[in-house]
């Protein structure tokens, strides 16, 4: 029986994030000042953490967020299952009246179970869920790997947890999260709890 303990991160903030422009998958930024210290104060919390492997996907924010942890020797995997949903034509571009409206727009389908609405150019939730999916394969295959963690990003970490918990994807606005917060989930062989709910204690204590 495969059980599992999953840490799953969302990527430290970046100067996008700070700024409001979109991301998604197409756009590759680095972390900034605040993201780096985002990822000392998580390496700080949780460098005792027995992990046995490292997941994060093809962006590289989510490397940086978790590179102390790699820096220890621990495995890593680069899976693009876990990427960013894509914005499409929305990505690298910073807050308008326009795309206010239309993200606005895009959410209420979402919540309206219109799971397959997608900007031009972009992913709709149902065509995440597919690659999640095959990336969670890859992951609980490893029955050896009984402690793991995963850095991804904020949309796909909301769908993410709308799968592993068996929620509709429209229910995904339950799963806030900001930079660098944290879910543990653990799998007991036949399902995944979420027994850490966006923890973000790590972030409120100032380096010495």
């Amino acid at each position: 029986m495969v059980q599992k303990t999953l840490y799953i991160v969302r990527h430290g903030q970046t100067e996008y994030n700070k700024l409001g422009i979109i991301q998604g998958r197409g756009v590759d930024t680095d972390l900034n000042d605040e993201g780096r210290k985002q990822a000392c104060q998580f390496f700080e919390a949780y460098k005792t953490v027995p992990f046995n492997k490292i997941y994060i996907s093809a962006l590289k924010r989510t490397q940086q967020s978790i590179q102390p942890f790699i820096d220890l020797g621990i495995p890593y995997e680069k899976l693009s299952g876990l990427d960013e949903l894509a914005w499409g034509i929305h990505e690298g571009q910073s807050p308008t009246i326009d795309n206010k409206a239309a993200f606005l727009q895009i959410m209420r389908d979402w919540l309206d179970g219109k799971l397959d609405s997608k900007f031009e150019g972009g992913e709709s939730p149902l065509e995440v869920e597919v690659r999640q999916r095959e990336a969670m394969e890859v992951i609980m295959s490893h029955p050896e790997e009984k402690t793991v963690l995963i850095c991804m990003h904020g949309r796909a970490l909301r769908l993410l947890l709308c799968i592993l918990t068996g929620k509709p994807l429209s229910e995904m606005d339950n799963f806030p999260h900001q930079n660098l917060v944290l879910y543990k989930v653990t799998y007991n062989g036949e399902r995944f709890e979420i027994i850490d709910f966006n923890n973000a204690e790590h972030l409120k204590h100032s380096e010495e």
